[in-house]
């Protein structure tokens, strides 16, 4: 297994088809092919499966492609260490519940450090994705809660898996809303003072299990409920509708504006924001820094 090989991976995943990734590595076509073989026979594994439209990466391979990104950055950072020169495109990926605060310390971590050329990723998505793009390697870091509801399972989850988890703080529950709510002025808001409005949740996919839920007290009742899938739009219905969901309270009001505002929900309840990362690969340069960054960003919350 050469280095070499390591990056032709890379770049066939990236691409979708041997021919694609040819081009871009300026080598003939069946020499790309051969050597993706001789790993796999070397390796005993089949890292792309062929189809009709390209390769896809096989169950093996997903987890081998992280792997092999990590020993390119890790090589990459080295070189730029000893030489003074940069060696290529900067790579990182994190997933991420919808927390601003994971926002901003990705931007803070793109400004500071991203360089001329950079391939960074912020995958706002759905909680057992994001424990799977941990343990698949696809993302170094991962941003997710715990409390006492989902704490079981979701720990018993992360340990199959292999990861750890870290926290960050413990935010108590407050409730998303419009500023132009009649509920935006209260000093809090108790589960009766909801009971008119439509509930507004983020979709978790075929792992739509109460303790998956990215929102608290999941399993209450409700006679409104609308399920979306990004950010941008429970916002808008928050407006548009006079909604409400159930979170952290931490808002930017630099990302997000100043049409949201959080207010403290009468519940007793918590939730600890924490990170995960893969017990068997230690954090890479750009996952060390971007968790200090989350830690400035958090810190005092």
């Amino acid at each position: 297994m050469t280095l070499q090989q390591l990056k032709y991976i890379v770049t066939v995943a990236s691409k979708g088809t041997i021919s694609e990734a040819a081009k871009e590595l300026y080598i003939a076509q069946p020499s790309l092919t051969s050597a993706i073989k001789e790993l796999e026979s070397e390796l005993g594994i089949t890292i792309f499966n062929r189809t009709n439209k390209g390769v896809i990466l096989s169950v093996e391979g997903e987890e081998f492609l992280g792997y092999a990104r990590q020993v390119i950055e890790q090589t990459n950072l080295i070189k730029e260490k000893y030489s003074g020169k940069s060696s290529g495109k900067h790579q990182f990926c994190v997933s991420t519940q919808h927390y601003s605060f994971a926002v901003e310390a990705f931007v803070e971590l793109l400004r500071q450090y991203g360089g001329e050329e950079y391939e960074f990723r912020l995958r706002e998505t759905q909680t057992y994705d994001i424990i799977e793009d941990v343990a698949r390697l696809r993302s170094e870091v991962g941003l997710l809660y715990l409390n006492k509801f989902n704490e079981t399972i979701l720990r018993k989850t992360i340990r199959a898996n292999d990861l750890k988890f870290q926290p960050l703080f413990i935010a108590k529950p407050h409730v998303f809303v419009s500023s132009a709510s009649p509920l935006a002025n209260k000093i809090a808001i108790s589960l009766d003072d909801l009971a008119p409005y439509p509930r507004l949740s983020y979709e978790q996919g075929e792992h739509n299990s109460f303790y998956f839920s990215e929102e608290i007290l999941s399993t209450l009742e409700c006679k409104k409920e609308i399920v979306v899938c990004d950010r941008a739009t429970l916002f808008n219905l928050l407006i548009g509708l006079n909604g409400y969901t159930i979170c952290s309270g931490v808002i930017s009001e630099e990302l997000n504006g100043k049409n949201i505002v959080a207010v403290p929900l009468l519940v007793d309840d918590y939730m600890e924001i924490g990170y995960i990362t893969h017990n068997k690969i230690l954090p890479g340069r750009f996952a060390n820094l971007y968790i200090e960054s989350l830690k400035r960003h958090t810190q005092g919350l």
